[in-house]
C-alpha cells in the first residue's frame, strides 16, 4: 500500500473522530438545556466545544473528556493530512 493513501486513510478517521466527538458534545449540551443553532452547526462547532469546556469546568472542576477528544482528533487530522500532502510531493 502507497504511504500516501495510508496516511490519507488516517487522516479521514481522525475527520471521523472530530465529527463523533463533535456530535457528542452537542449532545450533551443539549442534555444541559443549551441552545443549540442547526443550521449553522459546522460554523459554530468550535464555539460549543468550548462553552461544553466552560460548563464542564464549572460543574465538576474538570474539563470534560469529549473536549480533548475534539482537540487531539482535528490534530491529527490536520498532521496526517499535512504529511500526505508532503509524502505526495515527495514521491
Amino acid at each position: 500500500m502507497n504511504i500516501t493513501i495510508l496516511l490519507a486513510v488516517l487522516a479521514f478517521i481522525a475527520v471521523a473522530w472530530y465529527i463523533v466527538s463533535g456530535i457528542m458534545i452537542i449532545n450533551e449540551l443539549l442534555k444541559r438545556k443549551q441552545k443549540i443553532n442547526f443550521v449553522f452547526i459546522k460554523l459554530m462547532l468550535p464555539v460549543y466545544a468550548h462553552r461544553y469546556k466552560k460548563i464542564t469546568l464549572e460543574e465538576t472542576g474538570k474539563v470534560g473528556t469529549l473536549f480533548y477528544h475534539w482537540v487531539i482528533a482535528i490534530n491529527i487530522a490536520l498532521v496526517f493530512a499535512v504529511t500526505a500532502i508532503i509524502s505526495k510531493v515527495a514521491g
